[in-house]
């Protein structure tokens, strides 16, 4: 019987507190099953490695020991106290998973699950006394699901969440192997193996009669497969300490091994009896799709025609010979792991990160298109503005309803997604992959500026060149190893990057905090200010709210420029913001605001979550615009009147005209507008700046001052102020079926306050362009 085994060696390195809300002892419990819920799909935890004494980041941090639960086959970890926003605990800590196939079953067709839980358990009185255990219970869970195509080899970084009520970072690094199942229980040792023996295990001569195994036996080919799965570990194994090695400068040299393994003497005597068919077939095959390339291209001709011709006799020699030598790469793999345990996980996560885009692209539209020159200039004649609109209104016809077709683009695209088979390696996020056609389905519009028209068709595309070569979305991340490398005083400086977020109306000061966690996760170095100045202040005037803010943002700029400066000279300094709904309007209000104008030249970043830039002009939702009415009427809210343009008889002295007019936007390096045609709250167009249907059919004063007011902040975007700006619409669609039938689905509420409740849109966007936040 060649019976093996998965080995599933999971890494816990940092427990990082992001946005706990309870302090207390806190513990992690881990589970690997196969994904069906069959008696006995549970794994084993077989070996626990602590590399380091815990660091618990805070006094009488720790309590107790990691323990291994024999009843549901679960490792728990040692207890830590959280105590601190932003706290580490380094835990150092490895834990090996014993999970075996059925008899004569490999490779599995069958995924294996990873499940993390968050236990939790309060402070006493006192304090500091630890709660008993059994009082402990599982405040949060996060599920992964590893393909069965990676359960031959994998070494990957697997961040653990959590969920929005309990905002942590687990670093944690997965890597998997095929065991023999007589080797198993030696899988965590440290090799010790002199030069004659690693000769013994890699070049063992295996005879043999040439007996030709029944081929009409599924046994047989079975256990021939079974030796096939552990070369193809052996092959990943060697490949992956290879490049690990490589990446941290730390090269492993396995010449020595994989020189003397001498696989080959099993098959010469087929090898040379069916020569012809063995070079047929491997010129036709090429590499496994998504499998590890082959270390010479002997092992492809062997790997490809186990199945033929082989005794009894062999197979097993084979099975014996490739599980110690798969033991003793995968011994060696993990010394080498423990001696290198920091900058492994640094590699694996930057490995991660690099992949974000692609892996979710799969819930990602792009596209790119050029923004529009000014449709009136100030000077224009009125049939000038008419022969505009008609214009307009017949490319209108034509179009359809942006938001009608920006609907029925993502239902397609989620239709699409309820079909696809997802064929990878990656370890899955079940928060994500559990269900994937209910993940928000988010249309990335680039916007680049239009080619000015000239006489020259040369000129015309030489244009065209460069705009596509300016800041693409894949070249983005390339953008900073191109720039000069800094002075030995500037690698010195101490950068300061600060990050403003702003609340909407009614709004809370923590609102945003599933985006700022998301902030955090890609650059842990940026400083945050979750403005609290309008809270509770949000229905007077947005002069007063973005005077509040400009006053509050001038306070804290200063407050953390002067504390950089006392540990170094001050080097470069970003300034971002965030805002939803009518937080938007606060900042741009505040940065029109004089106390601002000596930091304008430090924008950044600028992230619109459905903001009403343009106003409430061609509201098409008339259950909400009835709301507003009443809010005009019987609480006479100035900030509504604003919005509404019912602040002045004379719309060219109404405050939102007066707001496009100046530069709020022009300073920005990255500007991104997220929108949802589903949201009721603010219209499409104005969280997009851009026209609409009904405005260009409208001939009247109001058409007029809309169109000034759209070209007022696009010329603000496309202004040459800043090289190389960035600037994104970003339609994110959320799946409906979730809400239900109710009063916030139908008056288009539950879309508006779904960027409040839910990180997975920001996911996708921040991580696929993740230098705009850096």
């Amino acid at each position: 019987m060649l019976d093996t085994a998965h080995e599933i060696a999971i890494y816990i390195h940092r427990f990082h507190n992001l946005d706990l809300f309870q302090q207390g002892w806190y513990q992690l419990k881990l589970t690997v099953r196969w994904d069906n819920e069959e008696p006995g799909s549970v794994a084993m935890p077989s070996k626990v490695v602590q590399y380091e004494a815990p660091n618990y980041g805070c006094e009488c941090g720790g309590h107790g020991v990691w323990k291994i639960d024999e009843t549901d086959n679960s490792f728990v970890t040692q207890s830590f106290r959280i105590k601190y926003a932003r706290q580490d605990v380094l835990l150092y800590t490895m834990v090996a998973f014993d999970l075996p196939l059925k008899a004569n079953e490999c490779p599995s067709s069958s995924a294996v699950i990873l499940k993390f839980e968050l236990l939790f358990a309060p402070l006493m009185e006192n304090g500091y006394e630890f709660q008993a255990s059994t009082d402990s219970y599982p405040a949060a869970v996060h599920e992964f699901r590893i393909p069965a195509k990676a359960l031959l080899g994998l070494n990957s970084y697997c961040p653990v969440y959590f969920d929005t009520f309990h905002a942590v970072l687990v670093d944690v690094s997965v890597h998997i192997t095929l065991l023999t199942a007589a080797s198993i229980q030696d899988s965590m040792k440290v090799p010790s193996i002199p030069s004659t023996t690693t000769d013994d295990v890699a070049g063992e001569t295996i005879g043999g009669s040439y007996q030709e195994m029944n081929q009409t036996d599924p046994s047989d080919l079975k256990q021939v497969m079974i030796v096939k799965a552990l070369l193809d570990a052996r092959e990943t194994l060697i490949e992956e300490l290879q490049k690990l090695g490589n990446a941290i400068n730390q090269a492993i040299d396995l010449t020595k091994f994989t020189s003397t393994m001498n696989d080959t003497r099993l098959f010469d005597s087929f090898l040379q009896a069916n020569q012809v068919t063995a070079d047929n077939e491997v010129s036709g095959q090429g590499k496994p799709q998504n499998g590890p390339e082959k270390i010479n291209s002997e092992s492809d001709i062997w790997s490809d025609q186990l199945p033929q011709n082989l005794s009894q006799d062999d197979v097993t020699r084979m099975f014996n010979l490739s599980g110690d030598q798969v033991l003793h790469l995968w011994s060696t793999f993990l010394t080498f792991h423990r001696d290198n345990k920091t900058r492994i996980m640094e590699v694996l996560r930057d490995v991660w990160a690099k992949d974000r885009k692609a892996e979710w692209s799969l819930w990602m539209v792009y596209s790119k298109v050029e923004m529009p020159h000014r449709h009136i200039d100030d000077g224009f004649e009125e049939t000038t503005h008419h022969v505009l609109h008609k214009r307009g209104s017949s490319l209108w016809k034509l179009s359809d309803d942006p938001v009608h077709m920006a609907e029925m683009k993502a239902d397609l695209h989620r239709e699409s997604l309820a079909q696809m088979k997802i064929n990878s390696r990656s370890i899955q996020d079940m928060q994500i992959f559990g269900d994937p056609s209910a993940a928000p389905i988010v249309i990335v519009e680039r916007v680049t500026n239009a080619p000015r028209r000239t006489l020259s068709y040369n000129s015309f595309m030489k244009n065209l060149d460069v705009l596509d070569s300016v800041a693409s979305p894949a070249d983005i991340s390339s953008e900073e190893g191109k720039k000069p490398s800094r002075s030995k005083a500037a690698k010195r400086s101490r950068d300061l990057k600060v990050v403003v977020f702003v609340h909407g109306f009614q709004g809370h000061h923590l609102d945003l905090r599933l985006v700022r966690n998301q902030w955090l996760l890609i650059d842990s170095k940026i400083e945050i200010l979750m403005s609290e100045a309008n809270e509770d202040k949000t229905s007077g005037d947005f002069r007063e709210m973005g005077l509040r803010l400009a006053q509050e943002v001038v306070h804290f700029l200063k407050k953390k420029m002067e504390k950089a400066s006392r540990y170094g000279r001050l080097g470069e300094i970003k300034l971002s913001f965030v805002g939803h709904s009518i937080g938007n309007i606060i900042i741009r209000t505040a940065i029109a605001d004089i106390a601002m104008e000596p930091y304008l030249r430090y924008l950044h970043t600028y992230l619109s979550l459905s903001g009403p830039h343009l106003g409430y002009l061609y509201s098409a939702n008339s259950l909400f615009n009835s709301g507003l009415w009443l809010l005009k009427k019987f609480k006479g809210t100035q900030c509504i009147h604003q919005l509404t343009f019912t602040d002045d008889p004379d719309i060219y002295n109404t405050f939102f005209y007066k707001l496009c007019k100046q530069k709020t936007l022009e300073n920005f390096k990255n500007i991104i507008l997220f929108s949802s045609p589903q949201d009721g709250y603010v219209p499409y167009h104005s969280a997009r700046i851009e026209s609409c249907p009904a405005a260009a059919t409208d001939y009247s004063i109001k058409g007029k001052a809309f169109l000034e007011m759209l070209n007022a902040c696009l010329d603000q975007i496309r202004a040459s102020t800043i090289e190389d700006r960035v600037f994104m619409r970003c339609d994110v669609n959320f799946d409906t079926s979730a809400y239900g039938k109710n009063l916030d689905s139908f008056i288009g509420r539950a879309a508006h306050i779904e960027f409040l409740e839910s990180d997975i849109f920001a996911r996708f966007v921040m991580w696929s362009f993740p230098d705009i936040f850096k």
